[in-house]
């Protein structure tokens, strides 16, 4: 059966495929009581939330500002995409993957 994701976003939508490969019987029960696309969009949501959080968190630890943005864009540019894919593999592990 294949599920209508219009509406969530790219964090729910990768936390579906994951329960689509590991636990298809849980996708199944949300289906049957109808909450799996409001579950996913939450998900969507809190993962967005703790991206946006932990980007600006991290930048700020790491003097990222945009100072350095001014004067160096190819540092800035390269320090910020490090710190997006540190958040992104967080979330993934912490969010996404359980």
């Amino acid at each position: 059966m294949k599920d209508n994701l219009k509406g969530v976003g790219i964090w729910g939508q990768r936390h579906y495929q994951y329960l689509k490969e590991t636990k298809p019987s849980v996708i199944g029960v949300m289906r049957m009581n109808g909450n799996l696309i409001p579950y996913l969009k939450s998900i969507d949501e809190q993962a967005d939330e703790m991206v946006f959080q932990m980007v600006k968190q991290f930048a700020k630890q790491e003097g990222i500002t945009e100072e350095l943005k001014r004067r160096d864009q190819m540092a800035w540019v390269g320090a910020m995409n490090n710190i997006r894919d540190r958040v992104n593999e967080i979330v993934l592990n912490e969010v996404i993957f359980v």
